[in-house]
């Protein structure tokens, strides 16, 4: 047997694990400030701790969690600081976006949104929270992508679990939120699509100064 017929299984509990105890503390399954035990991951993963060390690791250079030999995993909070300067620099960058869109979609561009649209206001419609959360990020994402600047996207993407879990949060805290956030991003569409610049620019800052007024008043 070769090495990397060795070595594969592992990496795929590893990346297994990682993506677990990511996706549990994005959905808040694991609350922010709880603290978990090494015995408590493994009873949840059904697997062992060498590859649940490895996306612990991972998940505290990713600021997600602070491993500590004596107090155990603490689940990491939003930090004030973080979602302050995550929110402006989306707002800089979604401004710069709403610039070079506004008037310039093509029909399959308008398509791709109209399609995360319809899947927002579906999952809005069933109040399926976390299924809408990953609709409302995809479509800041997709608005990135079709703006053409590789390094933008690559941006919005970094931050791509933040966003996930300042929407959610912003979700669990406002009534009807879903709702309401669906939209500002149909009129944020209708504005791109009819070519209105600064009317897409206000709403932009519309929606994310009330998202980061929400997680950090």
């Amino acid at each position: 047997m070769t090495d990397s017929h060795v070595q594969k299984p592992a990496e795929l509990m590893k990346e297994r694990a990682y993506r677990q105890i990511h996706e549990a503390i994005l959905n808040e399954t694991f609350q922010p400030g709880a603290f978990l035990s090494e015995r408590k991951l493994i009873d949840f993963l059904g697997m062992s701790k060498t590859p649940i060390k490895s996306a612990l690791d991972r998940l505290e250079s990713e600021g997600f969690v602070q491993v500590s030999p004596k107090q155990g995993i603490l689940v990491k909070d939003l930090a004030i600081d973080k979602v302050r300067d995550i929110f402006e620099l989306r707002m800089v960058l979604e401004l710069y976006i709403c610039e070079q869109l506004a008037g310039h979609l093509k029909p399959q561009e308008a398509a791709l949104l109209e399609q995360n649209l319809e899947l927002q206001k579906r999952t809005a419609d069933e109040e399926d929270e976390t299924g809408f959360t990953r609709a409302d990020s995809e479509f800041h994402l997709l608005l990135s992508s079709l703006s053409g600047n590789a390094e933008i996207h690559a941006v919005m993407t970094m931050y791509q679990a933040h966003l996930y879990r300042f929407a959610l949060r912003i979700i669990r805290r406002v009534p009807n939120r879903m709702q309401a956030a669906y939209q500002d991003h149909l009129d944020i569409y209708r504005a791109l699509a009819g070519g209105d610049a600064g009317l897409c620019r206000r709403l932009i800052q519309e929606h994310l100064a009330f998202g980061k007024g929400v997680l950090t008043n």
